[in-house]
């Protein structure tokens, strides 16, 4: 069973303090990059049967409905919990904080981790990972929820682009085990940006 803790691990970005704006050209660079990653035999994760055909992952409209600014509210304590994957692989983790943002007005909320595994490796000391599940799982999105990489920023604001929301190697392939998203980052709202589902 391959193991891997935060996946796919695309394009990580920096945020200061300042809001961000929306970049199409940053999403258009995201879904080059990782339908470059996945028709690679070195780097995609698809079966063989399903590289052989391979042209481009199925992706929503890029929208800047769906870029936020969030505020971060960091967690104290910072108890070690094992997060649950779709194998008997358990990956350890802790609670960084909670990012708070609005979508259409409305307030929503995400808890950010960070992997114990990654976090002693100099590249991704600052990495954060932001799991999830919103009303197109199961639907246009992968049932098991998708997954956006992110880093610590230098205030507390931190910019989210779901336009660059990706789904865990266990939606191609059935040889992964990935994280499973936890039950508090269930969002009651579609999220219709990113990657869609693997057909």
């Amino acid at each position: 069973m391959k193991t891997i803790s935060s996946l796919v691990l695309l394009l990580v970005f920096s945020f200061g303090f300042a809001q961000k704006k929306f970049s199409k050209t940053d999403a258009q660079k995201f879904q080059k990059k990782i339908n470059s990653e996945y028709a690679d035999p070195k780097t995609s994760p698809l079966l063989a049967k399903d590289l052989k055909t391979f042209k481009s992952l199925d992706f929503f409209p890029i929208s800047e409905t769906y870029f936020v600014n969030a505020t971060l509210v960091k967690a104290k304590g910072g108890k070690v919990f094992e997060m649950k994957t779709s194998g008997n692989y358990t990956s350890k983790y802790i609670k960084y904080g909670t990012l708070n943002f609005k979508i259409n007005g409305k307030d929503f909320k995400l808890a950010v981790y960070q992997s114990l595994e990654l976090i002693v490796q100099e590249k991704y000391k600052n990495h954060l990972f932001l799991p999830f599940t919103d009303l197109t799982s199961g639907k246009q999105s992968y049932g098991g929820g998708r997954y956006i990489d992110l880093e610590i920023p230098k205030g507390n604001i931190i910019a989210i682009d779901f336009n660059q929301a990706y789904n865990p190697y266990c939606a191609y392939n059935y040889k992964y085990s990935c994280p499973l998203v936890p039950s508090e980052n269930d969002l009651n709202v579609e999220i219709k940006a990113g990657v869609k589902n693997f057909h």
